[in-house]
């Protein structure tokens, strides 16, 4: 392998081995913590603009499983301690190295990442660059921004999912897989559509309940979407995940933080204020639920830092959740609130 390097923009270095793609490339890093299920994280569209560093030392042992694969892969680069080069598992396809070459993603393996997870930890996220020579200015790194990457990880057309049960509009910001399977296991008929589909064209559709998907990027930045979540909220149960979950709260005048290294790993706590969680969350940003007094009441709170993990919208027909109830590769803990959703639904369908 040949050398290459991360460069953070705080001026640290690190030497190791080039993985995937040739080519220099800049992203967001963030650390992910969860100890499997990479094959999920490397292809969740959230991580779009972003450098993943998986802080699990050795990454690739069961190669790649294209059914486990969230969606495409729209990350930036990929940083791991040990690359496994010989893949055990009967449902492997290719190695991680070929699939990161196949799909034009540079990476660096055989460094500390354990040391450059406790820079980001202390110091907080901040771009880097995977690169086969360090520059010698520093500019065009702490520069980099992420835009516009809703609308490049969303659908770009309608697409229908047949069931026996409600119907159900689900938004794609940029949806990962196992939301649309979660819903179809549960007989729902689903249709798709795309980021900017308006609120009237939705509601054209007669949906039972519309499903607010996850997504990468600033919240703020989505100022449509926004504006259709609002005009849609109280006329048909809608349920939020993630990037959803952001967007109703600024559709209902609250307001949403960076978070300083964000939440990434399948391994985060949350509480209802009774029960403990296990949650699998990949998000940068986070709701402040007090901007929402009145508004909204907290279903859950983070219980590592004390975050609003999720919200429910009383007299709206509406509650969302900051984590990834869906889960894939697990855990499961909180599925159980797909059944919420899909109740509302029926209840809604009876009544018309």
């Amino acid at each position: 392998m040949d050398k290459a390097y991360l460069v953070l923009e705080n001026g640290a270095v690190f030497e190791g081995r080039a993985i995937g793609a040739s080519g220099d490339r800049i992203g967001e890093l963030v650390f992910t913590t969860g100890m499997t299920g990479y094959n999920e994280t490397l292809t969740d569209p959230s991580y779009a603009g972003q450098i993943i560093l998986q802080t699990f030392p050795l990454i690739g042992n069961v190669g790649t499983i294209e059914a486990d694969f969230e969606g495409w892969c729209f990350a930036r680069g990929y940083v791991v301690r040990e690359l496994c080069d010989a893949p055990s598992n009967f449902r492997s396809g290719v190695p991680l190295d070929a699939y990161l070459k196949r799909r034009g993603i540079p990476g660096i393996c055989g460094i500390d990442t354990r040391a450059v997870t406790k820079i980001l930890r202390e110091q907080g996220t901040m771009n880097a660059m995977i690169c086969s020579a360090p520059p010698q200015d520093f500019a065009a790194i702490k520069e980099y921004r992420i835009r516009n990457v809703v609308a490049e990880t969303s659908a770009k057309t309608v697409e229908d999912h047949p069931g026996d049960g409600p119907r159900v509009v689900l938004i794609d910001y940029g949806v990962k897989k196992n939301i649309l399977r979660c819903l179809l296991a549960r007989g729902l008929r689903v249709t798709v559509v795309p980021h900017d589909t308006s609120a009237e064209a939705i509601l054209a559709m007669e949906p039972d309940g519309i499903m607010l998907s996850n997504g990468p990027g600033d919240p703020e930045e989505n100022a449509f979407e926004i504006a259709q979540i609002r005009k849609l909220i109280g006329t048909v149960p809608m349920f939020g995940i993630c990037l959803g979950h952001q967007l109703t709260a600024l559709a209902m005048g609250g307001r949403t933080v960076k978070l300083k290294y964000g939440h990434h790993g399948a391994n985060q706590p949350v509480t209802d204020g009774t029960r403990c969680f296990i949650t699998s969350q990949n998000h940068n940003y986070a709701v402040l639920s007090d901007s929402l007094s009145g508004a909204a009441v907290e279903l859950f709170r983070n219980a590592n830092d004390g975050t609003c993990e999720g919200l429910d919208y009383p007299g709206k027909k509406c509650f969302t959740v900051q984590f990834h109830s869906e889960g894939a590769g697990g855990p499961h803990d909180t599925e159980f609130l797909f059944d919420r959703f899909v109740r509302m639904t029926e209840e809604y369908h009876a009544e018309r």
